[in-house]
């Protein structure tokens, strides 16, 4: 990779889009329409009814072969990728960054090339380096979709659309919502992608909540309004979204310590009855209970943490056919 990888803009944006707006790549949800958005999400609840119905596995995407390329250690994401892969029919590889190549001194444009001349169709990137997706995208063969699993700081689009997949199915209508997103929003690539879904579904308001050190400076921005203080903050919303603090991104001390940040932001049974009483508690996870929330919040009975790693499945289905052409519709006929 080049030292200075592209950062992603406007071209970037267009870039994962077809000269007929149908969806190419999915790297930031930047760039993206309501409408498309709308019809991921429309899409993402036909897997998901399928699923209910038992129905486990589709032919949209026999043939084709996927790769998961995790630049960074994950669990979750990766396995509901693979998952949503196979359920598709894809033959799913998922490369073994610590032994690959790129380890071994060759660069990651070779060993992209190497991989796309065994026939894949498809690779999941995560990557430490914000724009890291874009760059492969940039040079990926034309037949190729790439789908950004996470890179860097910047966006982890999958994530934000399965996020707002378990909105709506718990709230329908966003324009009538109060939306917190509390914790570490500076070093989080799925608070970006969050607010930008959010705005693009003309949500009713977006609150962050946090200490300085962890909001951007450029919030207000970003059409949110800012709170400091968590007791304001939760005041009459309808989804509270707590976040991971992102310490392996942090170079200086953002905090005084874990224990004081949970007694200040910490999301406990008293400060959620701040929210509404149908309040959902969301979290992306890995949570650290105790830190960002107590277990008493975490597994009680307004938290749909678990069914968002359920719908995640559903809503990666729903991209992965999309980028590959495949339509819901073409497995019924």
């Amino acid at each position: 990779m080049s030292r200075k990888p592209p950062q992603p803009g406007p071209l970037a944006n267009r870039m994962q889009l077809t000269e007929e707006g149908r969806l190419r790549h999915l790297l930031t949800i930047e760039g993206l329409s309501r409408n498309l958005v709308n019809e991921i999400l429309d899409t993402a609840e036909s897997f998901a009814a399928m699923h209910d119905q038992g129905v486990k596995k589709l032919p949209l995407l026999r043939g084709k072969t996927v790769m998961n390329l995790f630049f960074e250690p994950s669990t979750r994401t990766r396995t509901t990728f693979e998952l949503a892969a196979k359920r598709l029919s894809a033959d799913v590889l998922n490369l073994n960054i610590s032994t690959s190549a790129t380890t071994k001194g060759e660069s990651l444009l070779d060993t992209l090339h190497n991989l796309e001349a065994m026939d894949t169709d498809m690779f999941i990137v995560r990557h430490a380096q914000s724009g890291a997706a874009h760059f492969i995208a940039r040079h990926a063969a034309p037949h190729v979709s790439v789908l950004n699993a996470g890179d860097g700081s910047h966006a982890h689009p999958t994530q934000a659309l399965l996020d707002m997949f378990t909105i709506r199915r718990h709230k329908k209508d966003f324009t009538k919502l109060k939306v917190a997103i509390v914790g570490d929003v500076l070093h989080s690539r799925v608070a970006r992608s969050q607010i930008h879904a959010l705005n693009l579904l003309n949500t009713g308001e977006i609150r962050v909540i946090g200490p300085r050190t962890l909001l951007p400076a450029d919030g207000e921005n970003l059409g949110v309004h800012i709170f400091h203080d968590i007791h304001a903050g939760l005041e009459g919303v309808d989804v509270v979204i707590m976040l991971r603090l992102q310490k392996e991104r942090m170079a200086g001390a953002f905090l005084p310590s874990e224990h004081e940040y949970f007694q200040r932001y910490g999301l406990t049974p008293e400060r959620l009855r701040r929210a509404q009483p149908d309040a959902i508690v969301m979290h992306p996870g890995p949570a650290n209970r105790g830190v960002e929330i107590d277990s008493q919040v975490a597994d009680g009975p307004q938290s749909v943490i678990l069914s968002q790693v359920t719908y995640g499945i559903a809503v990666r289905m729903a991209v992965m056919s999309m980028c590959m052409g495949a339509r819901v519709t073409e497995a019924s006929a």
